[in-house]
């Protein structure tokens, strides 16, 4: 049993927020929460349902981003890698260990 050594699988959890988020993903929610809330204190909540869901809306964005996703951090992190990927180079040129050799 010597030089055995076990690393538990979800050993980054310790350094995030609850063990989900980020300060970043902290951010971006409380952002989206407090526009829903100034939106909600500001315009008049009794006309309509439609107006109340568009004033909620920012919160349930921003709740939507953080959201954990298997693989991925979050959506938004899953988002990011999309958008990298399809903005970027195509063209892949080899350069492994035989390159020189032809």
């Amino acid at each position: 049993m010597e030089h055995n050594y076990l690393i538990p699988a979800n050993s980054k959890k310790s350094m995030l927020i609850l063990g989900f988020f980020t300060p970043i993903d902290l951010i971006v929610f409380g952002i989206g929460s407090a526009f829903s809330v100034i939106m909600l204190f500001i315009f008049n909540t009794t006309v309509n349902l439609s107006s109340i869901v568009l004033m909620l809306l920012p919160a349930i964005i921003s709740a939507f981003l953080v959201m954990p996703v298997p693989n991925y951090h979050n959506m938004m992190q899953l988002i990011t890698n999309i958008i990298i990927y399809f903005s970027g180079r195509k063209r892949y040129y080899w350069k492994g260990w035989c390159f020189k050799d032809e």
